[in-house]
């Protein structure tokens, strides 16, 4: 009989081994099944109400002499003070220049037209004309609904927030795109920052910074600097091998390579980090309103202690406005800048009229911007916006309308899919991790760990679980856990359906990225109300606001993954047969993959990110030991274990994720 040929029984042997790696984690899971009927109940380590733990206690001890020593300690005097100041002047210059008055003068220094004027010119000297018709239409809608100072107090610090987060981001991605030991030092960091509850470090902010803005800048910096520096590095490692190598063998040194190759080539997925960038800042503004952040999260907050959903809608919808103006501008941006590269390399004759043309856009655009700031620096009907019209009314009455009618006609189909995910989903898997003893859910998972995703990751889920159990809180921690999982699994559904969508259609990207954009830049608190009015006070209500807040970015990284796969890789694939399904599952999805487990990863740990506004509408659990810790002041030291906790479960579900998906996709050689 004849030998089989070498790639065949490469294929044979790994899809041997991969058979028996899932025949074993069925195995485990069975034995887990069986083992929970016969020790349920048993060491499950529960801790109830305001009990504390010492560690809990210690950890109080520590924020109180925090504290106490902000005005004598030399680490405040002469470090964090200074940095405070930095922040609360650069954000205090911009609100004067464009939003609060000055001391001497009843109007700001460049109003509404000038601002507008400005705004308008940059979406057309880096973007394109319809975006800057856009960025005009967005920003007169500010004043037209009735919220233009409230809007340039959250883009004031937008700006310094995100201005400083890139000038640290894409440095720093960049080394880690570079480096793999870079990049395994800073990851944990990364986890860190992103998972970690906005409301666990709210208050030891204000210990270090004081209430207002420098406290809520440096808030929104820590959540919005992880994406720039994933993203980027992702964008750096993409880089063809090949065109590496021809560069090296061109003679480029590491420097010309970075500065010619690799940065133009991840100019696209660089972008993509500075949109992230940008969504995450404002998604913060709600949140650090409750530190005092000036702007439109106040009047969101304001409006929801009085669940009045229509003026908390209009303001939200404020935000998104400015999502979607800041988003289409530096993606434009990006685009022209690679046209103008491509451009560069045609015919000389050409080069010359279309910079002689852009040159008489770009003059006429900054003349017209120059008179537009002066007349607002001189008259008050051009410094002040007109408030003769108020379509924020109507805005207000209408989402407060469509509110009450959804809650009083879908109760009835919402609650009984709230049931069926309920009680066949999340009640099961629950009671499988919160009623086995503590040790046989680590002994499980470091064993799945181990099958999936090899011995590294099994020593990860290992730590992981020792930390749980000292921070005093698994029972919460599964609990956590149990939503946690349903919510991802969803999210990615989403991620993968439409992303591959809109990656395969520029059409379907137009219609869909304002959604998204809106799903991840609304205020939850925004849409808390309505959601709580149709599924009531529960679990699912959580995890639905965790989908609406996590879908959103991994539905644009996946699209972004799909469309980043080479058109002759499409077109040789459409030449050999390939149907569409074939093309997708074939071609496009294995080859996106690095794209989309990115996404799975960002997934996670935006759905992570939501445990604690889940602990407001009923998930209990962690997310209620974080709020509990920020409203109480005996509890803070058990809501900053709380907030731990959840950057545990996040590190050792991301490497799991991480490792499994780089072995499921190691293929013979050949293949």
């Amino acid at each position: 009989m004849a030998a089989l040929p070498t790639t065949t029984a490469a294929t044979l042997t790994f899809a041997r081994r991969l058979l028996r790696t899932r025949y074993l984690a069925g195995l485990v899971l069975v034995a887990w099944v069986l083992l929970w009927a016969v020790l349920k109940g048993r060491d499950t380590l529960a801790l109830g109400g305001a009990e504390l733990t010492p560690l809990h206690t210690r950890l109080n001890e520590g924020m109180d002499a925090i504290d106490a020593g902000r005005n004598s300690n030399p680490l405040f005097l002469y470090f964090i003070n200074y940095i405070r100041l930095f922040l609360d002047e650069a954000v205090t210059f911009i609100q004067a220049l464009i939003s609060q008055p000055s001391f001497s003068r009843p109007v700001p220094v460049i109003g509404w037209l000038g601002v507008t004027g400005i705004a308008t010119a940059v979406a057309l000297l880096y973007g394109n004309r319809r975006v800057a018709v856009l960025t005009a239409t967005g920003f007169a809608a500010f004043g037209l609904l009735g919220l233009w100072q409230e809007s340039m107090d959250t883009l004031a610090l937008t700006l310094t927030a995100v201005v400083l987060s890139l000038a640290v981001g894409i440095p720093l991605g960049i080394c880690a795109g570079l480096s793999d030991r870079f990049n395994r030092l800073v990851t944990p960091v990364l986890d860190f920052m992103q998972t970690m509850p906005t409301f666990v470090y709210l208050a030891p902010l204000t210990l270090f910074f004081l209430i207002g803005p420098a406290s809520a800048t440096v808030a929104t910096m820590i959540y919005a600097i992880p994406p720039a520096i994933r993203i980027t590095a992702h964008g750096i490692r993409e880089i063809p091998v090949n065109t590496l190598e021809a560069s090296t063998s061109l003679g480029s040194t590491a420097a010309q390579s970075l500065r010619k190759v690799r940065l133009p080539l991840a100019k696209r997925t660089i972008i993509v980090g500075a949109n992230q960038t940008i969504m995450a800042a404002l998604s913060m503004a709600t949140i650090a309103a409750l530190i005092d952040a000036p702007g439109l999260g106040k009047t969101v907050l304001k409006a929801l202690e009085k669940l009045d959903v229509g003026t908390a809608f209009n303001a939200g919808l404020a935000i998104v406005i400015m999502a979607i103006v800041l988003d289409r501008v530096t993606s434009a941006a990006g685009r022209r800048v690679g046209a103008e590269h491509r451009a560069g390399r045609g015919n000389w004759a050409g080069r010359s009229r279309g910079r002689r043309a852009r040159r008489i856009e770009a003059g006429l655009a900054v003349a017209v911007t120059a008179v537009l700031v002066y007349l607002s620096h001189v008259y008050v009907w051009a410094a002040e916006f007109p408030g003769d019209v108020d379509l924020g009314s109507y805005v207000r009455r209408g989402a407060g309308a469509a509110s009450e009618w959804a809650q009083d006609t879908l109760v009835t189909y919402t609650g009984a899919l709230k049931n069926l995910i309920t009680y066949a989903l999340l009640n099961p898997f629950e009671s499988l991790l919160t009623g086995s003893p503590w040790w046989l859910v680590a002994v499980v998972v470091i064993a799945l760990a181990l099958l999936l995703a090899g011995t590294r990751a099994a020593i990860t889920v290992g730590v992981a679980f020792v930390l749980l159990v000292l921070l005093g809180l698994w029972r919460d921690s599964m609990v956590t856990l149990a939503s946690a999982l349903a919510a991802i699994l969803l999210v990615m559904v989403l991620g993968v359906v439409l992303g591959v969508w809109m990656g395969r259609s520029d059409r379907v990207d137009q219609v869909l990225r304002p959604v998204l954009d809106a799903g991840q830049t609304m205020p939850a608190f925004v849409y808390l109300v309505p959601i709580l009015g149709l599924f009531g006070p529960s679990r699912f209500t959580a995890i639905i606001a965790a989908v609406v807040f996590a879908a959103p970015v991994s539905v644009k990284l996946v699209a972004e993954s799909v469309r980043g796969v080479p058109p002759t890789v499409v077109e040789a694939a459409t030449a050999g047969g390939c149907s569409t399904w074939q093309l997708i599952f074939k071609v496009q999805l294995p080859m996106a993959r690095a794209g989309i487990m990115l996404a799975a990863s960002q997934g996670l740990i935006y759905v992570l990110s939501m445990v604690v506004i889940g602990g407001l509408v009923g998930a209990g659990a962690l997310g209620y030991d974080v709020v509990a810790g920020f409203v109480q002041y005996p509890l803070r030291g058990k809501g900053l274990a709380a907030g731990l906790a959840i950057v545990v479960l996040g590190i050792m579900l991301d490497r799991i994720m991480r490792a499994a998906a780089q072995r499921a996709g190691t293929r013979p050689a050949g293949q």
